[in-house]
């Protein structure tokens, strides 16, 4: 959960933020996994994320434009040791309840999303780092105590 708060207060995951090359964090996370497209195209094409388990930079122009944290309710995900210190994976079930909890108890401030409020999603844009949080209800296939209950799926952070 620190983790989350932390990014959703910074924008920041320990040192990684967007605007640092993507030299710079993989000599912090090691060689990422590119994109198909990088693959295909070469390493200048822009927008398509290089990843690191459930941690994606996108990157354009070879500098970190975006970050991203994916989770799936009711499994188990792994991060980078740079992100999640002393551990190799963690749980991805995280109720809305919870993180907003948290959020509150932090001091972060957080409004509701509209363009990604609809269905069977929510979202929230903290504040002042803009980090997009969006929930959902689960899926036919993820294994959560509570169906009807919003869970955390992403959180992201892009630059303008």
């Amino acid at each position: 959960m620190d983790v989350l708060v932390d990014f959703s207060r910074t924008g920041r995951i320990g040192p990684l933020h967007c605007g640092m090359s993507l030299a710079e964090a993989e000599d912090l996370l090691g060689p990422g996994r590119p994109h198909p497209a990088h693959i295909m195209k070469g390493p200048d094409i822009d927008g398509y994320p290089y990843s690191w388990d459930g941690l994606r930079l996108e990157v354009t122009r070879r500098a970190v434009s975006g970050i991203s944290l994916d989770l799936w309710p009711g499994s188990t995900a792994k991060l980078p040791p740079l992100v999640l210190p002393d551990s190799e994976s963690y749980a991805t079930t995280v109720l809305r309840e919870e993180l907003i909890a948290a959020l509150d108890g932090a001091g972060c401030r957080h409004v509701v999303n509209s363009n990604l409020t609809f269905g069977g999603q929510s979202s929230i844009i903290t504040q002042p780092a803009d980090v997009c949080v969006v929930f959902s209800l689960p899926a036919r296939d993820h294994h959560v105590p509570h169906r009807d209950r919003h869970y955390l799926s992403v959180l992201h952070k892009h630059t303008a």
